[in-house]
Protein backbone atom coordinates (compact mmCIF):
# COMPACT_ATOMS: atom_id res chain seq x y z
CA UNK A 1 0.00 0.00 0.00
CA UNK A 2 0.90 3.42 -0.49
CA UNK A 3 2.69 5.14 2.28
CA UNK A 4 2.05 8.84 1.87
CA UNK A 5 -0.79 10.25 3.14
CA UNK A 6 -0.38 13.75 1.17
CA UNK A 7 -1.86 12.96 -1.37
CA UNK A 8 -5.67 13.37 -2.64
CA UNK A 9 -7.67 10.05 -2.87
CA UNK A 10 -10.64 9.12 -4.03
CA UNK A 11 -13.05 6.15 -4.51
CA UNK A 12 -17.01 5.10 -4.84
CA UNK A 13 -18.09 4.63 -1.32
CA UNK A 14 -21.71 2.96 -2.07
CA UNK A 15 -22.23 -0.55 -4.25
CA UNK A 16 -21.26 -0.58 -7.48
CA UNK A 17 -23.92 -0.97 -10.00
CA UNK A 18 -26.94 1.17 -10.95
CA UNK A 19 -28.77 2.99 -7.96
CA UNK A 20 -30.67 6.21 -7.53
CA UNK A 21 -27.84 7.20 -5.73
CA UNK A 22 -24.15 6.93 -5.57
CA UNK A 23 -21.68 8.89 -2.96
CA UNK A 24 -17.81 9.67 -3.85
CA UNK A 25 -15.37 9.96 -1.72
CA UNK A 26 -11.65 12.27 -1.63
CA UNK A 27 -9.61 12.79 1.25
CA UNK A 28 -6.13 14.79 1.04
CA UNK A 29 -4.81 17.92 2.15
CA UNK A 30 -5.60 19.31 -1.79
CA UNK A 31 -9.62 17.22 -1.76
CA UNK A 32 -11.32 20.51 -1.65
CA UNK A 33 -9.04 22.41 -3.63
CA UNK A 34 -9.65 19.78 -6.58
CA UNK A 35 -13.19 19.60 -5.76
CA UNK A 36 -13.76 23.25 -6.78
CA UNK A 37 -11.78 22.73 -9.92
CA UNK A 38 -14.55 21.11 -11.17
CA UNK A 39 -17.89 22.20 -9.16
CA UNK A 40 -19.86 25.10 -10.26
CA UNK A 41 -21.43 26.25 -7.44
CA UNK A 42 -20.13 28.13 -4.06
CA UNK A 43 -16.48 28.19 -3.65
CA UNK A 44 -16.11 25.31 -1.36
CA UNK A 45 -12.67 26.34 0.62
CA UNK A 46 -14.49 29.68 1.35
CA UNK A 47 -17.60 27.51 3.21
CA UNK A 48 -17.60 26.07 7.07
CA UNK A 49 -17.03 22.15 7.82
CA UNK A 50 -19.77 20.04 7.68
CA UNK A 51 -22.03 21.86 5.17
CA UNK A 52 -23.54 20.75 1.98
CA UNK A 53 -23.55 22.33 -1.31
CA UNK A 54 -25.99 22.14 -4.81
CA UNK A 55 -24.17 22.29 -7.79
CA UNK A 56 -23.56 20.69 -11.08
CA UNK A 57 -19.42 19.11 -11.88
CA UNK A 58 -17.63 18.71 -14.96
CA UNK A 59 -15.33 20.29 -16.87
CA UNK A 60 -15.06 23.57 -19.43
CA UNK A 61 -16.31 21.32 -22.44
CA UNK A 62 -19.70 19.44 -20.66
CA UNK A 63 -21.10 19.23 -17.61
CA UNK A 64 -21.95 15.56 -16.00
CA UNK A 65 -24.41 15.79 -13.24
CA UNK A 66 -25.82 17.85 -10.35
CA UNK A 67 -24.34 16.94 -7.25
CA UNK A 68 -24.58 17.43 -3.45
CA UNK A 69 -21.16 18.34 -1.93
CA UNK A 70 -20.51 18.00 1.64
CA UNK A 71 -17.45 19.50 2.87
CA UNK A 72 -15.41 18.27 6.42
CA UNK A 73 -12.10 20.55 6.98
CA UNK A 74 -9.50 19.19 9.23
CA UNK A 75 -9.14 17.84 11.55
CA UNK A 76 -12.49 16.86 11.84
CA UNK A 77 -13.49 14.30 9.19
CA UNK A 78 -13.04 10.66 9.67
CA UNK A 79 -9.71 10.92 8.09
CA UNK A 80 -8.58 13.85 10.05
CA UNK A 81 -7.49 15.38 6.63
CA UNK A 82 -9.62 17.79 4.12
CA UNK A 83 -12.54 15.63 2.92
CA UNK A 84 -15.35 15.98 0.54
CA UNK A 85 -18.54 13.40 -0.05
CA UNK A 86 -19.88 13.58 -3.49
CA UNK A 87 -23.43 12.67 -3.47
CA UNK A 88 -24.61 12.00 -7.31
CA UNK A 89 -27.16 10.14 -9.60
CA UNK A 90 -26.36 6.01 -9.28
CA UNK A 91 -25.61 5.82 -12.69
CA UNK A 92 -22.31 3.89 -13.56
CA UNK A 93 -21.69 6.01 -16.45
CA UNK A 94 -22.12 9.38 -14.49
CA UNK A 95 -19.26 7.46 -11.08
CA UNK A 96 -17.07 6.48 -13.87
CA UNK A 97 -17.23 10.10 -15.37
CA UNK A 98 -16.62 12.12 -11.98
CA UNK A 99 -14.05 9.82 -10.68
CA UNK A 100 -11.48 9.94 -14.05
CA UNK A 101 -12.07 14.22 -14.02
CA UNK A 102 -10.67 14.17 -10.43
CA UNK A 103 -7.49 12.13 -11.66
CA UNK A 104 -7.20 14.01 -14.40
CA UNK A 105 -7.07 16.95 -11.53
CA UNK A 106 -4.21 15.02 -9.71
CA UNK A 107 -6.57 12.70 -7.87
CA UNK A 108 -5.64 8.96 -7.79
CA UNK A 109 -7.80 5.60 -6.81
CA UNK A 110 -7.95 4.40 -2.98
CA UNK A 111 -6.78 1.56 -2.11
CA UNK A 112 -8.71 -0.77 0.02
CA UNK A 113 -9.21 0.25 3.25
CA UNK A 114 -6.80 3.48 2.53
CA UNK A 115 -9.44 5.94 4.30
CA UNK A 116 -9.57 4.37 7.64
CA UNK A 117 -5.72 3.15 7.18
CA UNK A 118 -5.58 7.31 7.02
CA UNK A 119 -8.17 7.73 10.24
CA UNK A 120 -5.97 5.26 12.17
CA UNK A 121 -2.36 6.97 11.32
CA UNK A 122 -3.60 10.17 11.72
CA UNK A 123 -4.87 9.21 15.43
CA UNK A 124 -9.00 9.03 14.84
CA UNK A 125 -8.95 5.79 16.64
CA UNK A 126 -5.95 2.75 17.49
CA UNK A 127 -5.97 -0.37 15.29
CA UNK A 128 -8.23 -2.81 17.25
CA UNK A 129 -11.10 -0.25 16.78
CA UNK A 130 -10.06 0.44 13.05
CA UNK A 131 -10.47 -3.39 12.62
CA UNK A 132 -14.01 -3.28 14.16
CA UNK A 133 -15.06 -0.29 11.61
CA UNK A 134 -14.79 -3.60 9.03
CA UNK A 135 -16.22 -5.76 11.50
CA UNK A 136 -19.35 -3.27 11.72
CA UNK A 137 -19.31 -3.30 7.46
CA UNK A 138 -19.82 -6.52 7.32
CA UNK A 139 -21.77 -7.50 10.24
CA UNK A 140 -25.12 -9.83 9.90
CA UNK A 141 -26.75 -10.05 12.89
CA UNK A 142 -27.63 -7.67 15.59
CA UNK A 143 -25.20 -9.14 17.91
CA UNK A 144 -22.20 -8.65 15.66
CA UNK A 145 -23.39 -5.62 14.90
CA UNK A 146 -23.45 -4.81 18.75
CA UNK A 147 -20.16 -6.42 19.12
CA UNK A 148 -18.52 -4.58 16.68
CA UNK A 149 -20.14 -1.31 17.50
CA UNK A 150 -18.32 -1.66 21.13
CA UNK A 151 -15.06 -2.58 19.68
CA UNK A 152 -15.04 0.46 17.60
CA UNK A 153 -16.03 3.01 20.44
CA UNK A 154 -13.36 1.95 22.49
CA UNK A 155 -14.31 -0.50 25.13
CA UNK A 156 -11.49 -3.24 24.31
CA UNK A 157 -8.89 -0.85 23.46
CA UNK A 158 -9.38 0.84 27.29
CA UNK A 159 -8.64 -2.30 28.90
CA UNK A 160 -5.78 -2.93 27.00
CA UNK A 161 -4.18 0.53 27.15
CA UNK A 162 -4.71 0.36 31.18
CA UNK A 163 -3.61 -3.09 31.54
CA UNK A 164 -0.42 -2.20 29.39
CA UNK A 165 0.09 1.30 31.48
CA UNK A 166 0.17 -1.10 34.56
CA UNK A 167 2.83 -3.20 33.31
CA UNK A 168 4.92 0.01 32.05
CA UNK A 169 5.36 1.25 35.42
CA UNK A 170 6.94 -2.06 36.84
CA UNK A 171 8.95 -2.29 33.69
CA UNK A 172 10.62 1.21 34.52
CA UNK A 173 11.26 0.16 37.70
CA UNK A 174 13.30 -2.89 36.85
CA UNK A 175 14.87 -0.96 33.77
CA UNK A 176 15.75 1.42 37.00
CA UNK A 177 17.18 -1.54 38.81
CA UNK A 178 19.37 -2.45 35.90
CA UNK A 179 20.51 1.18 35.86
CA UNK A 180 22.10 0.64 39.47
CA UNK A 181 23.28 -3.10 38.90
CA UNK A 182 25.90 -2.59 40.66
CA UNK A 183 24.27 -1.27 44.34
CA UNK A 184 21.79 -4.22 44.54
CA UNK A 185 18.55 -2.07 44.89
CA UNK A 186 15.19 -2.89 44.12
CA UNK A 187 12.79 -0.34 43.13
CA UNK A 188 10.09 -3.19 41.73
CA UNK A 189 8.11 -5.07 44.94
CA UNK A 190 8.32 -8.35 43.71
CA UNK A 191 5.66 -9.18 45.72
CA UNK A 192 3.63 -6.22 44.02
CA UNK A 193 4.62 -7.14 40.81
CA UNK A 194 3.29 -10.52 41.29
CA UNK A 195 0.26 -9.71 42.20
CA UNK A 196 -0.55 -7.78 39.48
CA UNK A 197 0.79 -10.30 36.74
CA UNK A 198 -1.64 -12.50 38.37
CA UNK A 199 -4.81 -10.05 38.16
CA UNK A 200 -3.85 -9.26 34.66
CA UNK A 201 -3.68 -12.96 33.97
CA UNK A 202 -7.03 -13.23 35.33
CA UNK A 203 -8.76 -10.54 33.24
CA UNK A 204 -6.61 -11.82 29.63
CA UNK A 205 -8.27 -15.27 30.56
CA UNK A 206 -11.62 -13.96 30.39
CA UNK A 207 -10.81 -12.19 27.37
CA UNK A 208 -9.54 -15.06 25.73
CA UNK A 209 -12.54 -17.36 26.76
CA UNK A 210 -14.67 -14.76 25.60
CA UNK A 211 -13.24 -15.35 21.96
CA UNK A 212 -15.70 -18.77 21.64
CA UNK A 213 -18.47 -16.85 21.74
CA UNK A 214 -17.54 -13.71 20.16
CA UNK A 215 -16.02 -15.81 17.45
CA UNK A 216 -19.24 -17.44 16.30
CA UNK A 217 -21.06 -14.32 16.88
CA UNK A 218 -18.58 -12.45 13.91
CA UNK A 219 -17.94 -15.52 11.96
CA UNK A 220 -21.08 -17.56 12.24
CA UNK A 221 -21.16 -21.51 12.24
CA UNK A 222 -20.34 -23.70 9.27
CA UNK A 223 -22.60 -26.55 9.55
CA UNK A 224 -22.39 -29.19 7.28
CA UNK A 225 -25.29 -31.64 6.38
CA UNK A 226 -24.06 -35.22 5.54
CA UNK A 227 -25.08 -38.46 5.10
CA UNK A 228 -25.49 -41.26 2.54
CA UNK A 229 -26.90 -41.04 -1.32
CA UNK A 230 -30.73 -39.83 -0.83
CA UNK A 231 -30.57 -39.52 2.52
CA UNK A 232 -32.68 -36.35 2.24
CA UNK A 233 -29.51 -33.59 2.48
CA UNK A 234 -31.09 -31.36 -0.18
CA UNK A 235 -34.55 -31.69 0.95
CA UNK A 236 -33.22 -30.91 4.59
CA UNK A 237 -31.14 -27.54 2.97
CA UNK A 238 -34.19 -26.76 1.38
CA UNK A 239 -36.76 -26.91 4.26
CA UNK A 240 -34.31 -24.86 6.18
CA UNK A 241 -33.83 -22.42 3.88
CA UNK A 242 -37.71 -22.19 2.84
CA UNK A 243 -36.72 -22.46 -0.88
CA UNK A 244 -35.66 -24.58 -3.48
CA UNK A 245 -31.94 -24.04 -3.77
CA UNK A 246 -30.44 -27.62 -4.38
CA UNK A 247 -31.76 -29.75 -7.00
CA UNK A 248 -33.77 -32.49 -4.89
CA UNK A 249 -33.97 -36.39 -7.03
CA UNK A 250 -34.89 -40.40 -6.15
CA UNK A 251 -31.85 -40.36 -8.52
CA UNK A 252 -28.24 -41.17 -5.66
CA UNK A 253 -25.56 -38.82 -5.89
CA UNK A 254 -27.25 -36.26 -7.52
CA UNK A 255 -25.58 -33.29 -5.10
CA UNK A 256 -22.25 -33.39 -7.14
CA UNK A 257 -20.60 -30.15 -5.09
CA UNK A 258 -20.82 -28.45 -1.75
CA UNK A 259 -24.37 -26.54 -1.95
CA UNK A 260 -24.17 -23.17 1.15
CA UNK A 261 -26.65 -21.07 2.08
CA UNK A 262 -26.70 -18.87 5.67
CA UNK A 263 -29.59 -18.59 7.65
CA UNK A 264 -30.05 -16.52 11.38
CA UNK A 265 -30.99 -18.96 14.40
CA UNK A 266 -31.62 -16.93 17.12
CA UNK A 267 -29.41 -14.12 16.45
CA UNK A 268 -26.48 -16.55 15.13
CA UNK A 269 -25.76 -16.94 11.40
CA UNK A 270 -25.42 -20.61 10.69
CA UNK A 271 -23.89 -21.57 7.14
CA UNK A 272 -25.30 -24.37 5.89
CA UNK A 273 -23.28 -26.57 3.89
CA UNK A 274 -25.29 -29.29 1.13
CA UNK A 275 -22.79 -32.41 0.38
CA UNK A 276 -22.25 -35.10 -1.71
CA UNK A 277 -23.70 -38.50 -0.19
CA UNK A 278 -21.26 -40.61 0.96
CA UNK A 279 -20.23 -43.72 -0.66
CA UNK A 280 -17.09 -45.09 -2.43
CA UNK A 281 -18.24 -44.37 -6.15
CA UNK A 282 -16.11 -44.68 -9.52
CA UNK A 283 -17.67 -42.54 -11.30
CA UNK A 284 -15.53 -39.36 -11.35
CA UNK A 285 -17.20 -36.39 -10.81
CA UNK A 286 -19.34 -37.60 -7.94
CA UNK A 287 -16.13 -38.81 -6.36
CA UNK A 288 -14.57 -35.53 -6.47
CA UNK A 289 -17.65 -34.22 -4.73
CA UNK A 290 -17.84 -37.02 -2.17
CA UNK A 291 -14.30 -36.23 -1.32
CA UNK A 292 -15.08 -32.60 -0.97
CA UNK A 293 -18.04 -33.86 1.50
CA UNK A 294 -15.34 -35.51 3.75
CA UNK A 295 -13.05 -31.92 3.34
CA UNK A 296 -16.07 -29.91 4.82
CA UNK A 297 -16.72 -32.18 7.62
CA UNK A 298 -13.22 -31.75 8.73
CA UNK A 299 -13.21 -28.06 8.67
CA UNK A 300 -16.97 -27.73 10.25
CA UNK A 301 -18.32 -26.59 13.75
CA UNK A 302 -21.20 -28.76 13.17
CA UNK A 303 -22.52 -32.06 11.70
CA UNK A 304 -25.91 -32.47 10.72
CA UNK A 305 -25.70 -36.31 9.81
CA UNK A 306 -29.10 -37.78 8.37
CA UNK A 307 -30.04 -41.30 8.59
CA UNK A 308 -32.04 -42.85 5.94
CA UNK A 309 -34.51 -44.25 8.37
CA UNK A 310 -36.92 -46.05 5.42
CA UNK A 311 -33.85 -48.10 4.35
CA UNK A 312 -31.33 -48.38 6.85
CA UNK A 313 -30.98 -51.53 9.67
CA UNK A 314 -29.63 -50.78 13.09
CA UNK A 315 -26.66 -52.48 12.21
CA UNK A 316 -26.21 -49.52 9.25
CA UNK A 317 -26.16 -46.77 11.30
CA UNK A 318 -24.28 -48.51 14.16
CA UNK A 319 -21.63 -48.64 11.09
CA UNK A 320 -22.38 -44.89 10.23
CA UNK A 321 -21.80 -43.44 13.59
CA UNK A 322 -18.54 -45.19 14.12
CA UNK A 323 -17.28 -43.57 11.37
CA UNK A 324 -18.15 -39.95 12.50
CA UNK A 325 -17.19 -40.45 15.63
CA UNK A 326 -13.83 -40.43 14.85
CA UNK A 327 -13.76 -36.49 13.21
CA UNK A 328 -14.17 -35.28 16.51
CA UNK A 329 -16.39 -32.90 15.72
CA UNK A 330 -19.56 -31.94 17.35
CA UNK A 331 -22.11 -33.25 15.45
CA UNK A 332 -26.05 -34.39 15.80
CA UNK A 333 -27.92 -37.48 14.56
CA UNK A 334 -30.88 -36.64 12.44
CA UNK A 335 -33.33 -39.53 11.44
CA UNK A 336 -35.17 -38.48 8.36
CA UNK A 337 -38.11 -40.26 6.51
CA UNK A 338 -39.91 -41.41 9.81
CA UNK A 339 -43.02 -41.57 7.88
CA UNK A 340 -41.40 -44.76 6.14
CA UNK A 341 -39.04 -46.27 9.25
CA UNK A 342 -40.28 -49.66 11.07
CA UNK A 343 -41.75 -49.48 14.84
CA UNK A 344 -39.09 -51.86 15.43
CA UNK A 345 -35.97 -49.32 14.49
CA UNK A 346 -37.73 -46.59 16.16
CA UNK A 347 -38.43 -47.91 19.39
CA UNK A 348 -34.48 -49.08 19.22
CA UNK A 349 -33.13 -45.65 18.35
CA UNK A 350 -35.54 -43.86 21.10
CA UNK A 351 -32.54 -43.62 23.83
CA UNK A 352 -29.71 -42.75 21.21
CA UNK A 353 -30.48 -38.96 21.12
CA UNK A 354 -31.87 -38.60 17.72
CA UNK A 355 -33.82 -35.90 16.25
CA UNK A 356 -36.54 -37.54 14.19
CA UNK A 357 -37.61 -35.70 11.12
CA UNK A 358 -39.80 -35.65 7.58
CA UNK A 359 -37.55 -33.19 5.97
CA UNK A 360 -40.07 -33.17 2.86
CA UNK A 361 -43.00 -33.12 4.76
CA UNK A 362 -41.03 -30.42 7.43
CA UNK A 363 -42.09 -32.50 10.12
CA UNK A 364 -40.10 -31.58 13.42
CA UNK A 365 -38.04 -28.66 11.90
CA UNK A 366 -38.39 -26.69 15.05
CA UNK A 367 -37.17 -29.10 17.43
CA UNK A 368 -34.11 -29.51 15.32
CA UNK A 369 -33.05 -25.98 15.23
CA UNK A 370 -33.42 -25.83 19.26
CA UNK A 371 -31.12 -29.14 19.20
CA UNK A 372 -28.96 -26.95 17.02
CA UNK A 373 -29.22 -23.72 19.04
CA UNK A 374 -28.39 -25.75 22.55
CA UNK A 375 -24.96 -26.68 20.92
CA UNK A 376 -24.13 -23.08 20.66
CA UNK A 377 -25.89 -20.94 23.18
CA UNK A 378 -25.03 -17.42 23.04
CA UNK A 379 -26.10 -14.81 24.95
CA UNK A 380 -27.02 -11.52 23.62
CA UNK A 381 -24.47 -8.97 23.50
CA UNK A 382 -25.20 -5.55 25.15
CA UNK A 383 -23.74 -2.18 24.84
CA UNK A 384 -20.47 -2.11 26.77
CA UNK A 385 -19.44 -5.80 26.77
CA UNK A 386 -15.81 -6.76 25.82
CA UNK A 387 -15.84 -9.93 23.77
CA UNK A 388 -12.78 -10.66 21.72
CA UNK A 389 -14.39 -11.16 17.92
CA UNK A 390 -11.24 -10.93 16.19
CA UNK A 391 -8.62 -13.89 15.60
CA UNK A 392 -5.62 -11.60 15.25
CA UNK A 393 -6.48 -10.03 18.79
CA UNK A 394 -6.89 -13.61 20.54
CA UNK A 395 -3.10 -14.67 19.20
CA UNK A 396 -1.67 -11.81 20.71
CA UNK A 397 -3.54 -11.87 23.90
CA UNK A 398 -2.71 -15.98 24.54
CA UNK A 399 1.00 -14.71 23.54
CA UNK A 400 0.60 -11.70 26.40
CA UNK A 401 -0.37 -14.63 28.80
CA UNK A 402 2.67 -16.77 27.78
CA UNK A 403 4.73 -14.17 28.20
CA UNK A 404 3.19 -12.79 31.91
CA UNK A 405 3.45 -16.70 32.49
CA UNK A 406 7.32 -16.75 32.36
CA UNK A 407 7.38 -13.70 34.44
CA UNK A 408 5.60 -15.43 37.04
CA UNK A 409 7.81 -18.56 36.72
CA UNK A 410 10.65 -15.79 36.59
CA UNK A 411 9.94 -14.62 40.29
CA UNK A 412 9.15 -18.04 41.77
CA UNK A 413 12.76 -18.85 40.81
CA UNK A 414 14.20 -16.11 41.74
CA UNK A 415 15.83 -15.23 38.21
CA UNK A 416 17.71 -11.86 37.79
CA UNK A 417 15.73 -8.44 36.85
CA UNK A 418 17.25 -8.24 33.21
CA UNK A 419 15.67 -11.39 32.77
CA UNK A 420 12.10 -10.21 34.18
CA UNK A 421 12.29 -7.16 32.29
CA UNK A 422 12.97 -8.99 28.72
CA UNK A 423 9.74 -10.84 29.77
CA UNK A 424 7.50 -7.99 30.46
CA UNK A 425 9.10 -6.19 27.24
CA UNK A 426 8.02 -8.84 25.37
CA UNK A 427 4.42 -9.14 26.58
CA UNK A 428 3.93 -5.28 26.24
CA UNK A 429 4.92 -6.28 22.90
CA UNK A 430 2.29 -8.19 22.10
CA UNK A 431 -0.35 -5.52 24.11
CA UNK A 432 1.08 -3.31 21.78
CA UNK A 433 0.20 -4.82 18.66
CA UNK A 434 -3.42 -5.31 19.58
CA UNK A 435 -4.26 -1.39 20.03
CA UNK A 436 -1.43 -0.47 17.18
CA UNK A 437 1.33 1.11 19.33
CA UNK A 438 3.79 -0.85 18.02
CA UNK A 439 3.05 -1.69 14.24
CA UNK A 440 5.22 -2.57 10.86
CA UNK A 441 4.14 -1.83 7.29
CA UNK A 442 2.93 -5.86 6.76
CA UNK A 443 1.00 -5.79 9.52
CA UNK A 444 -0.65 -2.61 9.01
CA UNK A 445 -0.36 -3.83 4.80
CA UNK A 446 -2.53 -7.47 5.81
CA UNK A 447 -4.91 -5.46 7.88
CA UNK A 448 -6.41 -3.21 5.82
CA UNK A 449 -6.01 -5.09 2.62
CA UNK A 450 -9.29 -6.94 3.72
CA UNK A 451 -11.42 -3.66 3.65
CA UNK A 452 -13.63 -2.89 0.72
CA UNK A 453 -12.41 -0.27 -1.55
CA UNK A 454 -14.07 3.06 -0.26
CA UNK A 455 -13.91 2.34 2.92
Amino acid sequence: MHTSTNDTIIALTTPPGISALAVIRLSGIDSIKITDKVFNGKKLEAQPSHTVHFGTIGNKIKTIDEVLITVFKEPNSFTKENAVEISCHGSPVIVREIIKLFLQQGARLAEPGEFTKRAFLNGRFDLAQAEAVADLIHAETDNARQAALNQMRGGFSKEIKHLREELIHFASLIELELDFGEEDVEFAQRDDLKNLVTKIQSYLNRLISSFEQGNVIKNGIPTVIAGKPNAGKSTLLNALLNEEKAIVSDIPGTTRDVIEDEIILDGIAFRFMDTAGLRDTTETIEAIGVSRTRESMKKAALILYLFDLSTSTYADIQIEEDTIKKLGIPYIKVGNKIDAASDSLLKLLEAENFIFISAANRKNLEELKETILKQFKVNAVKQGDVLVTNLRHFQKLSETQAALTRVLDGLQAGITGDFLAMDIRQSLHHLGEITGEITSDDLLANIFSRFCIGK
